[in-house]
Parts: structure tokens; C-alpha cells; sequence
């Protein structure tokens, strides 16, 4: 190729960390599903530029708010988050030119809260275990900065139909593209509810005959909401996993999309992630080890055929959680090892 030649090729490269949100991979898992029924696959989200599945909602509420006139150029952004969505609002952010006040629950791990300082985010951290109604909560901090921040917009994830079709417009289609149509269950954890409620709106509307199974944790209300249609505040009592789980009902939730709820504990869900990194190589946070301890009980119940083509949604990396699942001292500290589990690994040994 002759200089005048090379010359003309455009430069490959893309304008922003934006372009790259979405079209995360499909990866068949080979060795921790070995003697379970069916053919599992994760859909990886820590292939997002942000590390999470939050990035597709970031960017879709934000360009959909733009287009409607309710953001504007040197506007706030404030939004309520156990971690991840805070760092995808934040990251777009500062491509977009706004500034981010973000309301975290304490119990985001310390990664997720350094993380969001470091990109720019003014921080607040609002104690998890009071009720959603109490002004001390997130949800209530987010809304008393709303009303004091002059020019600041409240994305309220929770409530924020947009969230749901963020999922259906994205996370839908692409695993119905990858799997080619052949997908006869999704596994995906409900928080906010917007994952798995606009990935499942979507793939029903392709073929009803898909279950939609969803991860709950225990001490959290979704399950029995779902089953009931009623709110059993016995239900709610503290747990640890972050992002999973909720002690109120959000509208972001499309209960009538989802065929069945289970719960996970916080002891196997931390074990199971810590387990994936140890099989299939796949360095995943809290929500994916819950979301693949949910498969394991699925599987259990009798769920899964051997035809049976099982997507499940890992949504965040694991680098959120090393000062929680991946650090052996908090481990313990919780009482998670034990001989059935996984026992306390050797310390490191430093060579003199």
C-alpha cells in the first residue's frame, strides 16, 4: 500500500466509551454446569465499558430525557444506587457535560463508593437498613436533593418505566440474536426490575413459551409479591448482596412477565461467585454468584430438560467486591467458610 493510499484509510476508532454499551458476549459455561441438565450460557455484562449491565439504562434514559427537552446543557443529574448504576450514570456524564450527585445505600462495598468519587460523582451515603420511608433512607435523600438542586433532573431508576425499555430495546434482542431464536429459559436477578423485565417482555413477545426465572434474595419481598400481590413486610429483615432484592415494590417490575421467583442466601451466592472465577475463568460480582447459585436450585427442582438452552444474565465484574466476596478476612469475618462450603484458603506466603 503506497503512502498516498494509506493515507485515505480512516483512522478505526470509536468517538467515546459510549459506543461501546451493549452487544456484551454470550459464553457458554463448560465446567461449573457439569451433571446439571440443560445447555447453560452467560450473558456477560462486565463487557460493557462501565463493567455492568447499568451502562444500557444510563445512556437510553439520558438520550431519551435529552430528546424530550428535560435535560439540559449544565444540568444536574441525581439518581438513587447500590454502586452500579451511579458509576454508569456518572461515566455518562462526563461525556455528556452534567454533573452527578449520587445517593448510595452503606451497604455498596467501599470499590463501588471509591469508584464513583473518582468519577467525578458527589457522593451520599445513606444508611441500608431503615425503611424505604424514612429520611434517612436513599430513596428519600435522592428526592430532598432533587427539591434543593436547582436544574437537576431525578432519574429514579425504581420508577422509571424507560428502564424497562432500555432491556427491551437492547439485552432482548441480543440474546435472542445470539442464541437464534433457541433460548427456552433466561435466569436474571430483579432489583430496580428493569434487566429482566424488559429482556423478558421482549423474548415473549418472540415466543410465549419461554420461562422467565427470577433471583431473589432472602430478606427481600419480591418473591412473596409476586406470588401474592401483596406486601409482607415479615418478609424483610438486613442481607448483604448488593443490587438483588428490594424492601419495596418498584414499577420498574413487571411482575406479569416473570413466571417464577426463587431465593438465594448470601452465604452460597458469595461461594458460587467465587466458584465461577475458579471454573470457567469468569471474574463476576455478588449478583452473577446469586444468579448462578438460582441455576443450581432451578436445576434442582426439576426445572431444565436436557434440551433445554438456559441464558443467564451476570450483570456486573468483580472487581466492585474486593474488599467483600473476593477478600478472604470478610469471608470470614461473616462466617462463610466452613467444610461444606468452601474452607478458609492459605494465607498469602511472602518469600524472605
Amino acid at each position: 500500500m503506497g503512502l498516498e493510499s494509506f493515507m485515505k484509510e480512516e483512522i478505526q476508532a470509536y468517538n467515546s466509551v459510549l459506543d461501546l454499551i451493549g452487544n456484551t458476549p454470550l459464553i457458554k459455561l463448560q465446567n461449573i454446569s457439569k451433571g446439571l441438565k440443560g445447555n447453560f450460557y452467560a450473558k456477560v455484562e462486565a463487557f460493557n465499558p462501565g463493567h455492568s449491565s447499568k451502562d444500557r439504562i444510563a445512556l437510553y434514559i439520558l438520550e431519551q430525557a435529552e430528546k424530550k427537552g428535560i435535560l439540559k446543557p449544565g444540568d444536574t443529574i441525581i439518581e438513587t444506587t447500590s454502586g452500579n448504576t451511579g458509576f454508569s450514570i456518572a461515566m455518562v456524564s462526563i461525556i455528556k457535560g452534567y454533573e452527578c450527585i449520587l445517593a448510595v445505600s452503606s451497604k455498596s462495598s467501599p470499590d463501588k463508593i471509591d469508584m464513583l468519587r473518582t468519577m467525578g460523582a458527589k457522593v451520599y451515603v445513606c444508611p441500608a437498613n431503615v425503611s424505604a420511608d424514612d429520611p434517612r433512607s436513599y430513596y428519600e435523600v435522592a428526592k430532598r436533593l432533587h427539591e434543593e438542586v436547582k436544574g437537576s433532573v431525578y432519574i429514579n431508576q425504581y420508577f422509571n418505566e424507560l428502564n424497562i425499555d432500555a432491556h427491551y430495546h437492547s439485552t432482548g434482542p441480543e440474546i435472542w440474536n445470539q442464541t437464534n431464536g433457541r433460548i427456552t429459559h433466561l435466569v436474571a436477578c430483579s432489583g430496580t426490575g428493569g434487566t429482566i423485565s424488559g429482556t423478558a417482555k421482549y423474548l415473549k413477545e418472540q415466543n410465549s413459551a419461554i420461562k422467565i426465572l427470577g433471583v431473589d434474595a432472602f430478606g427481600s419481598i419480591l418473591k412473596s409479591f409476586h406470588e401474592t400481590r401483596e406486601f409482607d413486610k415479615s418478609e424483610i429483615y438486613p442481607y448483604r448482596i448488593e443490587g438483588l432484592g428490594k424492601n419495596l415494590i418498584p414499577s420498574a417490575t413487571d411482575f406479569d412477565v416473570i413466571d417464577e421467583f426463587i431465593k438465594v442466601t448470601d452465604q452460597e451466592s458469595a461461594h458460587t461467585a467465587r466458584e465461577l472465577a475458579k471454573t470457567e475463568g469468569l471474574f463476576v460480582g455478588y449478583t452473577s454468584g446469586a444468579a448462578m447459585q438460582a441455576v443450581k436450585q432451578y436445576e434442582a427442582n426439576g426445572m431444565f430438560g436436557t434440551d433445554s438452552n438456559v441464558v443467564v444474565i451476570f450483570p456486573d465484574h468483580g472487581s466492585r467486591y474486593m474488599s467483600k466476596i473476593y477478600n478472604d478476612e470478610w469471608m470470614e469475618n461473616q462466617g462463610f467458610f466452613d467444610s461444606v462450603q468452601e474452607e478458609n484458603p492459605k494465607k498469602i506466603e511472602y518469600v524472605k
